[in-house]
């Protein structure tokens, strides 16, 4: 059996993480995830105001209590509006941990540990690496350009051994793997890289649980690794806070991009009159779907549990065959 420091840290039976999506990791796809062995994670932050949300995030907590005694956690982009509140439950409800994405996490750190609760720093530079460990993050999930949704420029294969590298001399902080991975040759690849697990978000978007619509699960099925873009538009279009220097979305390719990709201060300038456009299109056409380059390693819509299963099964014949064939 796969067994790593995050298995024991984070009193998991498995090293995968299901990524904190924001509007879409709820309820079923954390209890399911969890439930298998991994780690699920709430996308509890959303990019607007909604003074209902904190306890929102609440009942949601205690609803995945009541599916599974098995460990979890709360996502929490500090750059959301209600972020502070949002934490301020999850600490308040003891949850295993919390991840901090696209912002210093020190003051989540210090909060978090204070209240016993661990931090996963989700990280897009080794500059970001180095401040988090120093810090005192209790994993540090290194995130690859080939994810979905908010993603920096380096590619998974090259920056997360620099993550392992750069972390070592200053605190035994285990990390993961975020981006491209979808199945058990990725998470066999970024262990033999040094970390010590994987966070995987788009594979996890087709499955029966995610909170998302028939159509944006059946397109991201149909993807191959091609037709994803990195883009600004949808920044532009939605009114985003600034998520840093250097990150962009990644999403499927549309007939919204074709047109604005690129164009972003055009967009930004037309906003209402694009987002009528853009329903009125439906969600296929003109809508984002957060998809990563691992799209094309997906061939249909899976149970959570199953996946999870799957993957830790299909690295261990990776890493028992493959490897050992490969030595004489």
């Amino acid at each position: 059996m796969l067994h790593t420091r995050i298995c024991d840290l984070l009193g998991i039976e498995h090293p995968i993480i299901s990524a904190p999506m924001a509007g879409t990791s709820g309820v079923d796809l954390v209890a399911a995830v969890s439930g298998a062995g991994g780690f699920g994670v709430l996308g509890a932050t959303i990019p607007f105001h909604d003074p209902a949300r904190p306890e929102e995030v609440r009942r949601q907590i205690r609803a995945v209590r009541e599916r599974t005694d098995r460990p979890f956690g709360v996502g929490v982009n500090p750059g959301f509006p209600d972020s502070a509140e949002v934490l301020a439950v999850a600490l308040e409800e003891q949850v295993a941990a919390v991840t901090c994405s696209f912002a210093d996490p020190g003051p989540m750190i210090a909060a978090a540990h204070a209240a016993g609760v661990k931090v996963l720093a989700q990280v897009q530079t080794i500059e970001r690496a180095v401040r988090a460990a120093q810090l005192g993050a209790d994993v540090i999930a290194a995130q690859g350009t080939d994810a979905g949704g908010h993603c920096g420029l380096n590619g998974t294969l090259a920056f997360v051994p620099a993550v392992v590298d750069a972390v070592a001399p200053i605190a035994e902080v285990p990390v993961v793997a975020a981006g491209g991975i979808a199945d058990g040759r990725g998470l066999a690849a970024v262990l033999l890289l040094g970390a010590d697990g994987a966070w995987m978000g788009t594979r996890f978007c087709a499955t029966p649980e995610i909170e998302l619509d028939a159509l944006s699960k059946g397109r991201i099925v149909a993807a191959g690794v091609d037709d994803t873009v990195r883009t600004m538009a949808y920044d532009a279009l939605l009114d985003l806070p600034d998520f840093g220097a250097g990150v962009a979305s990644r999403v499927l390719r549309n007939d919204f991009l074709e047109t604005w990709d690129g164009r972003e201060a055009e967009v930004a300038a037309q906003r209402e009159t694009l987002l009528a456009q853009a329903e009125a299109a439906g969600e296929v056409n003109a809508g984002a779907i957060w998809a990563g380059q691992a799209s094309g390693l997906i061939r249909s819509i899976e149970p959570a549990a199953e996946i999870v299963r799957r993957v830790v099964a299909e690295a261990e014949d990776v890493l028992r065959t493959r490897a050992a064939s490969l030595v004489r």
